[in-house]
């Protein structure tokens, strides 16, 4: 299955000339993005539409442009189970942005079940993020998530790893960064 991914960043082009390049199976959106820099999604009707909100998103896009919210929520296409959590950890007070501390996430996250491909925009602790600057440390809770139920795969952005630190397996589970747009084949 080709997911067309997008996190952080407006597509470098045009979304409907990416799927018409590489045949896509869905397209899953990880957050930090705006209405006007995905709009065109809104046209895309023949293909499955996923994913989060980031903690800098307006949390009111989906809808428009036929995203299935996947937070704390399951669909499955074509056999294959997605499952997802928006935000980071909360760093600011904000009533708009979508922030969750270790403790909430934590128990949202305890009883979610097992997906095969987990959708968040906020990686887990340890992984990709950066411990000690709050704004971009991971969700412990999500950590937790994939030690107890083991995910094919783990899908994210909002950080900045470094190529030599990327942190790509765990515990049998996939994890993959994504800043823009990736094609991400998974079996």
């Amino acid at each position: 299955m080709n997911l067309l991914v997008l996190a952080d960043r407006a597509p470098s082009r045009s979304i409907r000339q990416m799927i018409g390049e590489t045949p896509v199976d869905a397209i899953v959106t990880l957050g930090d993005l705006e209405l006007q820099q995905i709009r065109e999604l809104e046209s895309i009707t023949e293909i499955p539409k996923l994913g989060v909100y980031g903690n800098h998103c307006s949390g009111t896009y989906m809808d428009a442009l036929g995203i299935q919210n996947l937070h704390r929520a399951t669909v499955t296409v074509q056999g294959v189970m997605f499952g997802g959590f928006e935000g980071s950890v909360r760093y600011k007070d904000s009533p708009f942005a979508k922030m969750y501390t270790q403790e909430e996430a934590s128990e949202m996250l305890r009883v979610f079940p097992r997906v095969d491909v987990m959708v968040t925009h906020c990686p887990p602790f340890g992984m990709n993020d950066e411990p000690g600057e709050l704004a971009h440390e991971g969700f412990r809770g999500l950590r937790d998530y994939l030690e107890r139920e083991r995910p094919r795969y783990l899908l994210h952005g909002h950080t900045s790893p470094k190529a030599s630190e990327l942190v790509t397996q765990f515990q049998g589970t996939e994890i993959v960064y994504v800043f823009g747009e990736r094609v991400v084949v998974i079996a």
